[in-house]
Protein backbone atom coordinates (compact mmCIF):
# COMPACT_ATOMS: atom_id res chain seq x y z
CA UNK A 1 0.00 0.00 0.00
CA UNK A 2 1.07 3.48 -0.79
CA UNK A 3 0.94 6.60 0.59
CA UNK A 4 1.18 8.60 -2.46
CA UNK A 5 -1.73 10.62 -2.55
CA UNK A 6 -3.58 10.06 -5.92
CA UNK A 7 -7.10 11.87 -5.07
CA UNK A 8 -8.46 14.04 -2.61
CA UNK A 9 -12.11 14.33 -1.55
CA UNK A 10 -13.81 16.99 1.06
CA UNK A 11 -16.51 16.79 3.22
CA UNK A 12 -18.26 20.11 4.10
CA UNK A 13 -20.26 20.90 6.88
CA UNK A 14 -21.96 23.63 7.74
CA UNK A 15 -24.06 25.02 11.11
CA UNK A 16 -26.73 27.77 11.27
CA UNK A 17 -26.51 29.59 14.53
CA UNK A 18 -29.13 31.45 16.31
CA UNK A 19 -28.26 34.63 18.48
CA UNK A 20 -27.30 32.80 21.37
CA UNK A 21 -24.86 30.45 18.74
CA UNK A 22 -27.23 27.15 19.35
CA UNK A 23 -27.13 25.43 16.60
CA UNK A 24 -30.62 25.75 14.34
CA UNK A 25 -29.64 23.94 11.26
CA UNK A 26 -26.67 21.40 10.61
CA UNK A 27 -26.34 20.20 7.05
CA UNK A 28 -22.95 18.24 4.94
CA UNK A 29 -21.85 17.29 1.97
CA UNK A 30 -19.18 15.32 0.74
CA UNK A 31 -17.69 15.01 -2.96
CA UNK A 32 -17.54 11.48 -3.02
CA UNK A 33 -20.65 10.65 -1.41
CA UNK A 34 -22.69 10.32 -4.54
CA UNK A 35 -25.08 12.57 -3.84
CA UNK A 36 -25.19 16.22 -5.80
CA UNK A 37 -26.59 18.53 -3.08
CA UNK A 38 -26.37 19.17 1.19
CA UNK A 39 -28.14 16.92 3.37
CA UNK A 40 -29.94 18.23 6.27
CA UNK A 41 -29.09 16.64 9.46
CA UNK A 42 -30.50 17.33 13.39
CA UNK A 43 -27.14 15.56 14.63
CA UNK A 44 -23.45 14.62 13.95
CA UNK A 45 -20.48 13.92 15.82
CA UNK A 46 -17.30 14.05 14.91
CA UNK A 47 -14.01 12.04 16.15
CA UNK A 48 -10.40 13.03 14.85
CA UNK A 49 -7.31 11.69 15.89
CA UNK A 50 -4.55 13.67 16.25
CA UNK A 51 -1.28 12.06 15.38
CA UNK A 52 1.25 14.87 17.00
CA UNK A 53 -0.98 14.85 20.15
CA UNK A 54 -1.44 11.28 20.17
CA UNK A 55 -5.08 11.87 21.97
CA UNK A 56 -8.87 12.14 20.38
CA UNK A 57 -10.42 15.24 19.73
CA UNK A 58 -14.02 15.56 18.82
CA UNK A 59 -16.96 17.83 18.25
CA UNK A 60 -20.93 17.28 18.44
CA UNK A 61 -23.46 19.01 18.02
CA UNK A 62 -27.00 18.90 17.80
CA UNK A 63 -29.76 21.38 16.84
CA UNK A 64 -33.08 22.03 18.83
CA UNK A 65 -35.55 19.75 16.87
CA UNK A 66 -33.41 16.71 17.90
CA UNK A 67 -35.82 14.68 19.95
CA UNK A 68 -34.81 12.77 23.42
CA UNK A 69 -35.77 9.64 21.71
CA UNK A 70 -33.98 10.09 18.04
CA UNK A 71 -30.86 10.57 20.26
CA UNK A 72 -30.94 7.54 21.67
CA UNK A 73 -31.05 5.84 18.76
CA UNK A 74 -28.55 8.37 17.15
CA UNK A 75 -26.24 6.99 20.14
CA UNK A 76 -26.99 3.43 19.86
CA UNK A 77 -26.13 3.48 16.58
CA UNK A 78 -23.34 4.89 17.03
CA UNK A 79 -22.08 2.30 19.61
CA UNK A 80 -22.96 -0.35 17.15
CA UNK A 81 -20.92 1.93 14.36
CA UNK A 82 -18.11 2.08 16.62
CA UNK A 83 -17.97 -1.50 17.69
CA UNK A 84 -17.64 -2.63 13.44
CA UNK A 85 -15.34 -0.47 13.27
CA UNK A 86 -12.88 -1.35 16.09
CA UNK A 87 -13.03 -5.05 14.05
CA UNK A 88 -12.48 -3.87 10.72
CA UNK A 89 -9.52 -1.50 11.78
CA UNK A 90 -8.26 -4.22 14.30
CA UNK A 91 -9.47 -7.31 13.73
CA UNK A 92 -10.60 -7.52 17.75
CA UNK A 93 -13.52 -9.22 17.15
CA UNK A 94 -13.87 -10.32 21.16
CA UNK A 95 -13.44 -6.25 21.88
CA UNK A 96 -16.02 -5.81 19.36
CA UNK A 97 -18.55 -8.19 20.53
CA UNK A 98 -18.04 -6.69 23.94
CA UNK A 99 -18.99 -3.62 22.73
CA UNK A 100 -22.03 -4.65 20.39
CA UNK A 101 -22.77 -6.38 24.23
CA UNK A 102 -22.85 -3.15 25.66
CA UNK A 103 -24.75 -0.87 22.58
CA UNK A 104 -27.65 -3.56 23.42
CA UNK A 105 -27.76 -3.76 27.24
CA UNK A 106 -27.99 0.35 26.16
CA UNK A 107 -30.96 0.11 23.61
CA UNK A 108 -32.94 -1.83 26.78
CA UNK A 109 -32.29 1.02 29.32
CA UNK A 110 -32.82 3.46 26.54
CA UNK A 111 -35.96 1.76 25.74
CA UNK A 112 -35.14 1.12 22.24
CA UNK A 113 -36.00 -2.46 22.48
CA UNK A 114 -37.44 -4.95 24.97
Amino acid sequence: MSNEIVKHSKIDIEVGLDTDRNPVHISWKATDSGIDEAREVKAFMLSLWDKKENNSMRLDLWNKELMVEEMRTFMYQSLVSMAELLQRSTGDEELSEDMKDFAAYFARKAGLVS
